[in-house]
């Protein structure tokens, strides 16, 4: 497991409301449309990041972290683990909190990093399977 119980809980319930969520787009085949949902139903902001910077779930959406005018307290990715690193990276350079890698997504030099970096991460896990869990 990549980030305990509790990293689980402390970033669900009180690292922030304003989730950017990478490769969100307005493709409701896509698993990161539902779980921006599910986040959205806990009283989650949910900021779509996705080349296209669609305005999913009546949020404006944004090519990258870095054209995100306001903070960011996770960054929630939905990419492929070759591509994840540099988004835990841009992560941290934009001042993010947490970083929570979805299920499948797995790069552990990125975990190592962001961890040192002083963020809280969560890999390979669901934010919207977690958030049930904690009711």
């Amino acid at each position: 497991m990549y980030g305990t119980s509790q990293t689980v809980r402390k970033i669900l319930t009180e690292t922030g409301d304003t989730w950017a969520v990478v490769g969100l787009s307005n493709n409701q085949d896509r698993a990161a449309y539902g779980v921006a949902r599910v986040l959205q139903q806990f009283g989650k902001r949910v900021v779509p990041v996705h080349p296209k910077a669609e305005t999913v779930h009546g949020e404006q959406g944004y090519a990258s972290l870095a054209d995100i005018p306001f903070p960011v307290d996770v960054v929630d990715v939905f990419v492929n683990s070759d591509l994840a690193g540099p988004v835990a990276d841009e992560a941290a350079s934009i001042g993010a909190k947490a970083v929570w890698f979805q299920l499948g997504v797995i790069d552990e030099a990125a975990y190592e990093r962001t961890r040192e970096a002083g963020l809280e991460m969560v890999m390979d896990r669901c934010p919207a399977i977690e958030i049930n869990a904690l009711r």
